[in-house]
């Protein structure tokens, strides 16, 4: 199975749905397959024009990663040459900051990932994972 286009948007529009019902700031949303090109990406009305960059490096990171980016930050903590190396390697298309959730199927394996980035990395999570929830797919944002 791989991630649909109708899945991508679907997830897009019910983490902005749920970041307006929370009232969270504005949000840009970025959503991975699993080789890491864009399926589909939203910024909301007066969201900055850097959020899409910080949302796609959550996602990319996650992707490339096969985890969260809550892993990835919890990870980052403990060795932070490598993942600036990392960064580096990934001509910054790599960010290890909360806020990327990836996207599984049911039998667990990965579809992508979906970025998010505009309020806390707790926030941007959240949204996420209800995103992916209402396309009927798993969030897995496991640290």
């Amino acid at each position: 199975m791989s991630l649909t286009l109708k899945q991508a948007n679907t997830i897009c529009e019910k983490a902005l749905e749920h970041a307006r019902a929370k009232n969270f700031a504005k949000l840009t949303v970025v959503v991975l397959d699993d080789s890491g090109n864009v399926k589909a990406a939203q910024r909301e009305d007066g969201a900055s024009m850097f959020r899409y960059d910080v949302a796609l490096g959550k996602a990319w990171g996650a992707v490339a990663m096969s985890c969260s980016s809550r892993a990835l930050a919890n990870r980052a903590k403990g060795n932070q040459n490598f993942f600036l190396t990392l960064a580096a390697t990934a001509q910054g298309k790599f960010l290890p900051q909360q806020g990327a959730v990836l996207i599984r199927d049911a039998s667990g394996a990965i579809l992508g990932a979906a970025g998010i980035s505009g309020a806390s990395g707790d926030e941007d999570e959240e949204c996420a994972a209800k995103g992916v929830e209402a396309a009927g797919l798993t969030a897995d944002a496991s640290a």
